[in-house]
């Protein structure tokens, strides 16, 4: 009680500091406390997203991470927290672990390898933070959500579209892209079905780790041990180009074809268009899938386990007509 005896004060002003200290009194929040008591409390309007891309090297996951802001400022309640491990494995599991200490609302990641990843990914879900996974898998299904394309699909229809091309005839390169990482496992895998049963001879093989320097530095490889290729395939467009690039130093370019993934607009489709490259299949980001997703499950909404991507072939005959969609 604040006053023990207000006797001494004029009538007036006691009841004054009685409605003060009633009114007080109704403000209080304690267990006692009824449900709508007091100031009402603010649901938390903000919703916050890390995002782990595993590099920033290769241009498609700039247009990954492009693609995921431009769909998430369409929602001035969601802030995304991008985060780039820079293609070093420890330091995007820590992004993840930083992620939930930092009480985020939920989590992206791009992974650069399944296996190491799949632990930090586990234990967010374990912490209550749901996760979505974008283009490149983790082991098991400790996640929220897997959003990419079908590259065992898109593999396996590289390898059709180039035994077609070449007669079923042919030496070809393959330029790997990280093999400890599932989009690399599986475009290899889907191309060597492709092929199988054709008299194509991939005669040189490397893992360029899906950058373009160091493509180009495997490809003046297998062009100083070779002096026949009629075929790049490369497991993304920046190999292609770097095969192309080796090639053209040496003045052996017109000799083959090259063949990539991805066909970003302003890369792989511009490399068909420029007669650089014969073909490139689409592999779309899931940027702006990524973003739906999320809004969903922030809703409350139950989404699916797996969302896979559509891809389409471009080559120079179809590129008018926006390329052909892959069966």
């Amino acid at each position: 009680m604040l006053f023990k005896n207000l006797s001494w004060l004029p009538l007036a002003s006691a009841s004054f500091i009685v409605t003060v200290i009633s009114l007080v009194g109704c403000g209080k929040s304690g267990p006692d406390a009824q449900p709508g008591a007091g100031a009402p409390k603010k649901a938390k309007s903000e919703f916050t997203i890390g995002m782990s891309q595993c590099n920033l090297g290769e241009p498609w996951r700039v247009h990954m991470n492009a693609q995921i802001k431009a769909a998430a400022d369409k929602h001035p309640n969601l802030k995304v927290i991008f985060k780039d491990a820079q293609n070093d494995t420890l330091k995007q599991r820590a992004h993840v672990e930083e992620f939930v200490s930092a009480g985020v609302d939920l989590i992206i990641i791009s992974p650069k390898e399944a296996q190491p990843l799949t632990e930090p990914v586990a234990k967010a879900m374990d912490s209550g933070v749901p996760v979505i996974v974008l283009d490149r898998r983790v082991l098991g299904d400790k996640f929220t959500c897997f959003i990419g394309a079908d590259n065992k699909k898109i593999g396996r229809a590289a390898g059709a579209w180039i035994a077609k091309k070449l007669g079923s005839q042919g030496k070809v390169v393959e330029l790997k892209g990280l093999m400890t990482s599932t989009p690399g496992q599986d475009r290899n895998s889907g191309f060597r079905e492709g092929i199988a049963g054709s008299g194509l001879e991939v005669i040189f093989e490397a893992d360029m780790k899906w950058l373009e320097p160091d493509a180009r530095k495997e490809m003046e490889s297998a062009l100083s041990r070779f002096g026949k290729i009629d075929l790049v395939y490369a497991h993304n467009d920046p190999g292609a180009h770097g095969a192309y690039l080796a090639a053209k130093a040496a003045g052996r370019e017109k000799e083959m074809r090259f063949v990539g993934i991805d066909a970003l607009p302003q890369e792989g489709v511009a490399y068909v268009s420029q007669g650089i490259l014969s073909a490139t299949f689409e592999y779309p980001t899931g940027g702006a899938e990524a973003i739906d997703t999320a809004l969903k499950i922030r809703a409350g909404e139950k989404v699916p386990k797996e969302i896979t991507l559509g891809s389409r072939l471009f080559t120079k005959d179809n590129l008018a007509a926006g390329g052909e969609a892959l069966k």
